[in-house]
């Protein structure tokens, strides 16, 4: 072939397809926009989520073809008369194709009837004006009268200035209509992505039942140029970032893009409205009421052991903790973190979780698994805001009609500096104020060491069960012989006289259940023991329903009544 017809076939080829691309502005890759898109907007190299615009939001979130938005008629003002705003809005309208910076209506969530919002930086930096206060408003009254949750999308500098004091007043606008919202029963959930900041933190961005947050997105009051302009300080890495603000008990969760919508639809299944305590799936032929052949065997080398054994049993490191017996009962639990005021104690862990199809809240005291994992969590020694997260949930629960069920397992609260300055003795004593009052079924197990109030803050129960080796004591017996006899070496002989275990307690009526054990942390042991736990905690259940919840906070203030 000569070159003439190499030339005449290399013109008939096709024009090569054009690749469109897009440059990362967090690694300064070039990347191609369509894997992008198809990563939900995050870079495949670095990890960098990009903003998303509103409508890529809802196709991202929505089932197809089900969003309707609402509000779309209002138009922007201009409240102060600010030189030359109009001409701003109009230009950002047409270059966006948005109205305004929100985009607000209901839609279904694998088939899950919700209000969906997304605020859209594009506009004038997702900034709040009238309109966008007024849009939210308009939503969540809309969602109160048609009983509708809310998923509210948050990606906002602030204030809008054009507007001044006139924006600043749907800070307090959205924040009203939140709370009647709230009080009408319903489901509030803001995703916090990258920024948000200013007014909308300090609004309605922060008020919800629970609160999610996409990775390393920036959150905060005021920005991070303006606190180091105003204090003269450089900011450590990751300050005001999403995995921050989760370390210090503002953020439920952080969630990847790419499991938002899945788990959207979770807490929304989880908070459709409660019917009672017992929606259990059919009864199922591993629900067991009563003990198993090796528990029963277990048991009765257990009352072999004195006062002082089950003292050292129940403070095994190995000794199966309330996290084993999360996962062993219950189905799908999400975790969620966080006192919203302060900080997220790892030594509570607490979530929502399903008892065979019934939504319940579950909290537990986690020693942890090994030295390090003990460190980290103050080894089962709750801070002033872990009793302050549990106390939350409990509240949200309440709010939502589920059971609440707690695992205890800690030798006391924590007895530092730090406790003593952040109130730990008001944290104990607001849980077991608001404990006594709360209008849903509460079981508490005691499942390690029940040492003191620190122990009683998560064991305000309608039933107290508590494990064959288990203890429950007003201090550990060290403490007591101290105290009393002004030697702890007497320890062991305190525990004798103290009446700290389980057949002592359940003679004295401060505990109902004896659950039957022997030590150990092997699969059989629980497996027999959690199957004992689940099919006694529906039977527990179905005993509470058609009771109101005046009559289950009657009942619970009776039981302690008698002492």
């Amino acid at each position: 072939m000569g070159i003439k017809d190499l030339f005449k076939k290399e013109m008939n080829q096709p024009e090569p397809e054009v690749v469109e691309t897009v440059v990362c502005p967090a690694c300064k890759k070039e990347l191609i926009k369509s894997t992008v898109v198809k990563k939900k907007y995050v870079c495949y190299e670095c990890g960098h989520y990009f903003r998303v615009r509103a409508k890529n939001r809802i196709k991202m979130v929505a089932d197809a073809g089900s969003f309707e938005a609402w509000g779309e008629e209002l138009t922007t003002g201009n409240p102060l008369n600010f030189p030359e705003y109009e001409d701003k809005v109009a230009q950002t309208q047409e270059k966006t194709g948005l109205k305004e910076g929100v985009t607000i209506g209901k839609c279904t969530i694998y088939g899950e009837q919700t209000v969906l919002g997304v605020i859209d930086a594009r506009f004038m930096m997702g900034s709040m004006g009238h309109v966008v206060g007024e849009r939210i408003t308009m939503a969540m009254e809309r969602a109160t009268e048609e009983k509708l949750p809310v998923i509210l999308f948050c990606c906002s500098g602030g204030a809008r200035m054009q507007e001044g004091i006139i924006s600043l007043m749907q800070m307090a606008k959205t924040s009203g209509a939140v709370k009647r919202h709230s009080d009408a029963g319903l489901l509030y959930v803001p995703v916090l992505t990258d920024p948000t900041t200013g007014g909308v933190t300090a609004s309605f961005a922060m008020l919800g039942d629970i609160i999610l947050a996409e990775p390393k997105a920036l959150i905060g009051f005021a920005g991070p140029r303006v606190i180091e302009q105003t204090i003269g300080q450089k900011l450590p890495e990751g300050f005001q970032r999403a995995e921050f603000q989760l370390e210090h008990g503002f953020v439920d969760a952080i969630v990847e893009r790419e499991n938002l919508k899945r788990t959207l639809y979770q807490i929304l299944k989880a908070h459709r409205p409660s019917t009672g305590f017992a929606n259990f799936d059919p009864l199922r032929e591993d629900d067991n009421y009563e003990p198993t052949e090796l528990m029963k065997e277990r048991a009765a080398k257990a009352k072999l052991l004195d006062a002082w054994d089950k003292v050292t049993a129940a403070r095994q490191m190995n000794r199966l903790a309330s996290v084993d017996y999360m996962d062993a009962i219950f189905d799908d639990f999400m975790e969620l973190h966080g006192d919203r005021y302060f900080r997220d104690d790892p030594a509570i862990v607490g979530g929502i979780a399903y008892l065979d199809g019934q939504p319940v809240t579950v909290i537990g005291v986690h020693k942890g698994k090994d030295l390090k994992d003990c460190a980290a969590r103050n080894y089962g020694m709750p801070s002033p805001e872990g009793y302050r997260k549990a106390i939350r949930l409990m509240k949200q629960a309440e709010k939502f009609g589920r059971p609440i069920i707690t695992f205890v397992n800690t030798s006391g609260a924590y007895p530092g500096k730090e406790a003593e300055e952040n109130g730990q003795g008001e944290a104990i004593a607001r849980n077991l104020y608001e404990m006594s009052a709360i209008q849903v079924p509460i079981l508490c197990l005691m499942i390690g060491e029940g040492g003191s109030g620190g122990a009683l803050a998560l064991a305000v129960g309608n039933e107290v069960w508590m494990m064959e080796n288990a203890t429950y004591s007003i201090l550990s017996p060290e403490g007591f012989a101290s105290i009393l006899w002004k030697d702890g070496k007497r320890a062991k002989e305190a525990a004798g006289v103290m009446k700290i275990t389980a057949q002592d307690l359940k003679e004295l009526h401060v505990i109902e259940d004896i659950i039957p054990e022997f030590g150990g942390a092997d699969e059989d042991a629980l497996i027999s023991i959690a199957n004992y736990m689940k099919g006694n905690m529906k039977k527990f259940l179905k005993a509470q329903n058609g009771k109101s919840g005046q009559q289950l906070a009657q009942e619970r203030y009776d039981r302690f009544r008698i002492f």
